[in-house]
């Protein structure tokens, strides 16, 4: 059988793990600075936690999860028989992977509501599955970095957002990244106006699409989702708005003057727009994105997508939105929720085609020493031992070098592991407690105390 994975999931290498950890304990780092609180829930739930909390298309992209045993016992032969499969499914799957952080989240404060300080929040990094295509960006298996607030309608937690999204970026260099923006209510107030209320998720999931199949793919799918002819005319003006943030609320004041929803949606924007703008942004710009739909059910208000910088080709690497009674869903009404997602797995394809990640990040061992004979082992050892105790990453080499083919062995190894220093200890040195260290990048060499050796990682 020849070794392979399935479509969509990967392997990672040292020094793949180790730049992902880099992205990851600097969202984890922000996080902390802003008040949140790390949790974890489990990697799959009841399947009636999750379906029907993403719409029929995320639906679709959950992964279920057989029931163990005989599964096919439970189920009757009408449903054997029958050639729909989701009802099917129903009997023999009562679990599945979770497809977000979000609503397992919720799930999860309703559950503990009893043990948890509101507002409460909390982060989250954990992977998610999802049986999409798999192309450049889209894996089936992927990291989400998750940041919530429930229990709190304040718009600053919006602004806070924002600003935690520019911190994040900021620390990475990632320069040039577009917080996009919008508000569910004013997608709301625009099917009013234009006569599709009653067709709103129709109408927002085929407008979320508009940048990967166009206007026209857009028209022809709310056509087909039965919206009529004149009411794309009436919004097809929203398909080209531009100018400033301002600039868009006011046109946008214009087409949803009859609409009490829309109008508050404007309104919400504006407030957080004018915050953030207070606040000022060091690396990111926020900006106003009237097609932007984010196709999730739940959220309810702001809404938010980033983009990466216009020099790379890849989708959007965070996003997420508020969700005013995600809960409820739960059992626990009334309680307000907004949150954002980095998407890891992208910003570190964006970072690596950008070449951002710093040169030290893969470096797992600062120094090896070299192998000669056991007496010359033991004495590196110890030294070993007391460079770790003083937080440095250090390594013997296991084999002898008994010849100078051996030795080149070792000076390779520590090539392709991109170990900085190498350190030599010959018999002589053994009783002055001394040792030989070389610079692998400038090939310097120079004999030293084990204090100074100390000293030069620290």
């Amino acid at each position: 059988m020849k070794p392979s994975i399935p479509k969509g999931t990967r392997d990672f290498s040292p020094t793949q793990v180790a730049k992902r950890t880099y992205i990851m304990d600097t969202i984890k780092h922000h996080f902390s600075c802003f008040g949140f609180q790390a949790i974890e829930t489990p990697s799959f739930e009841k399947s009636e936690t999750l379906m029907g909390k993403y719409g029929e298309e995320g639906d679709r992209l959950i992964f279920k999860i057989l029931n163990s045993g005989d599964y096919l016992k439970k189920a009757t032969d009408a449903f054997l028989t029958s050639k729909d499969s989701q009802k099917l499914t129903t009997q023999i799957s009562e679990k599945a992977l979770r497809y977000d952080l979000t609503v397992p989240f919720a799930r999860y404060v309703v559950q503990h509501q009893n043990d948890i300080t509101f507002p409460f929040k909390r982060f989250q990094i954990q992977p998610v599955w999802r049986a999409d295509r798999p192309q450049k960006g889209r894996f089936r298996e992927f990291y989400q970095c998750d940041a919530d607030v429930v229990g709190s309608t304040s718009l600053l937690q919006e602004v806070e957002l924002v600003q935690l999204y520019d911190s994040v970026f900021s620390s990475l260099q990632l320069k040039g990244c577009v917080i996009k923006m919008n508000n569910r209510k004013i997608l709301s107030g625009i099917a009013q106006v234009i006569g599709a209320q009653d067709k709103l998720i129709d109408f927002t999931v085929a407008l979320d699409k508009l940048d990967k199949i166009g206007a026209d793919g857009v028209k022809k799918e709310m056509l087909e989702k039965g919206i009529a002819q004149d009411a794309i005319t009436k919004v097809q003006p929203l398909f080209n708005m531009q100018g400033t943030a301002k600039e868009q609320l006011e046109s946008l004041k214009s087409l949803l003057a009859s609409s009490q929803i829309g109008m508050q949606g404007i309104q919400e924007l504006e407030f957080i727009v004018t915050n953030v703008s207070a606040l000022a942004l060091k690396t990111a710009s926020l900006a106003i994105d009237v097609t932007l739909a984010r196709g999730l059910n739940y959220y309810t208000g702001a809404i938010f997508e980033v983009s990466a910088p216009n020099d790379v080709s890849m989708g959007s690497i965070g996003g997420g939105g508020r969700y005013d009674d995600l809960t409820g869903i739960f059992g626990l009404k009334d309680v307000s929720g907004v949150g954002i997602s980095f998407g890891l797995d992208r910003i570190y394809l964006v970072l690596e085609e950008l070449g951002l990640f710093p040169e030290t990040t893969a470096a797992s061992t600062d120094v090896l020493f070299f192998n000669f004979g056991e007496t010359q082992a033991l004495a590196a050892m110890k030294a070993i031992k007391k460079l770790r105790s003083n937080g440095v990453s250090a390594e013997l080499y296991p084999d002898i070098a008994s010849n100078q083919k051996k030795e080149r062995k070792q000076l390779t190894y520590a090539e392709r592991k991109g170990i900085p220093y190498v350190v030599l200890i010959k018999d002589p040195q053994i009783q002055d407690n001394t040792y030989t260290i070389k610079n692998m990048h400038t090939g310097d060499k120079q004999l030293v105390s084990l204090e100074n050796l100390i000293k030069i990682f620290n």
